[in-house]
């Protein structure tokens, strides 16, 4: 039959989809296994979590359940995804350089500016190779197109896909394989996922990435205003501000909801509170929204008894940088959630 193979150890057949052989118990995919196991270790050797942790999550996929070589492999994956995080030491500023003071460290600085610019560019360019992507991308078009005009109908559907973006780079730093953002028009896009998530940190972050990406497409678009002065651009900026406020909801599976998962009850408290903050200062009523969301969630049952401080930080801050994106006023264009 099609897809059928031969054990390697005692020639049984076997079925496409069968992982061990039941006669032998040898495992079908044994080379794959050991190479796999050897790319993750190099890769990890040279702190690179993200390769091998990819490496890591594709043996899984071929490791029968209920074995100790998968239970063994998924504490490593549980291991390295919580060294993600770390930060390597920084590389000091060369003697030559330093000795030019002030001038040399800034040098030395945008060396690294450039190549985080040049690299993200890089990714962000990525998706858009991909011809679902961008065919959801010029139907979602569009459709904004005959609501708004087309310059503020580009300019809202690339912060939507920055915002994508964002998703799918936090889920290469965990390794985890993915689909390049869909959209769906007239409601939004989506990133869909081809492997699980190991801890409630890995889903709180990819959740919180999305909304961070998306503040740097607001914030390009406000800095173009201010070079500018188009209304066009306070108008993108302003929009996505909202539209990604409104993913950092805490319900369910928006970005918001995913983001509170790492977060203890006293911290998803102290997140409300910041909600509510946030909220007499701008008299967004946006903010109603992710405080009922904030309180629902104060009620149920925390996924973690360790506090995540990294995670209540990031959420508030990009909750709050959005908020204050609000002020931004817009000569003559009424634009939504504006």
């Amino acid at each position: 039959m099609s897809g059928e193979r031969i054990c390697a150890g005692c020639a049984a057949v076997l079925s496409a989809r069968t992982l061990a052989c039941p006669s032998c118990a040898r495992l079908v995919h044994q080379t794959e296994l050991e190479e796999l196991a050897r790319r993750a270790g190099e890769a990890e050797a040279r702190q690179d979590f993200g390769a091998a942790l990819e490496a890591w999550r594709r043996a899984l996929e071929l490791l029968p359940p209920s074995t100790r070589q998968r239970a063994a492999i998924q504490a490593k994956v549980v291991e390295l995804s919580g060294r993600v995080e770390s930060k390597p030491a920084k590389k000091p500023v060369p003697k030559w350089l330093a000795s030019m003071g002030v001038v040399g460290a800034l040098v030395w600085k945008s060396k690294f500016v450039l190549a985080f610019v040049l690299t993200k560019g890089k990714f962000v360019l990525l998706g858009l190779t991909k011809w679902k992507t961008a065919l959801s991308m010029l139907l979602s078009l569009g459709v904004y197109w005959n609501l708004w005009g087309w310059p503020f109908a580009l300019g809202f559907v690339l912060s939507m896909y920055v915002h994508e973006m964002g998703h799918v780079a936090a889920l290469r730093r965990y390794g985890i394989r993915a689909s390049a953002p869909m959209f769906i028009p007239g409601f939004g896009a989506f990133v869909r996922l081809e492997q699980h998530l190991a801890t409630v940190i890995e889903d709180a972050r990819v959740g919180i990435a999305g909304p961070w990406w998306g503040l740097g497409a607001a914030l390009v678009a406000y800095g173009l205003f201010l070079a500018t002065g188009a209304p066009i651009y306070a108008g993108i900026a302003r929009a996505g501000a909202w539209l990604n406020l409104f993913n950092l909801v805490p319900i369910w599976q928006l970005d918001g909801g995913r983001a509170f998962a790492s977060l203890t009850r006293k911290q998803r408290t102290l997140a409300a509170a910041g909600i509510g903050l946030a909220w007499l200062a701008t008299g967004e009523t946006l903010f109603v929204l992710l405080l009922g969301g904030a309180v629902y969630q104060c009620f149920r049952a925390a996924q973690t008894a360790e506090p995540d401080r990294r995670g209540l930080a990031y959420y508030l801050g990009v909750m709050g940088a959005h908020g204050a994106l609000l002020f931004v006023q817009v000569p003559g264009v009424n634009a939504p959630g504006l």
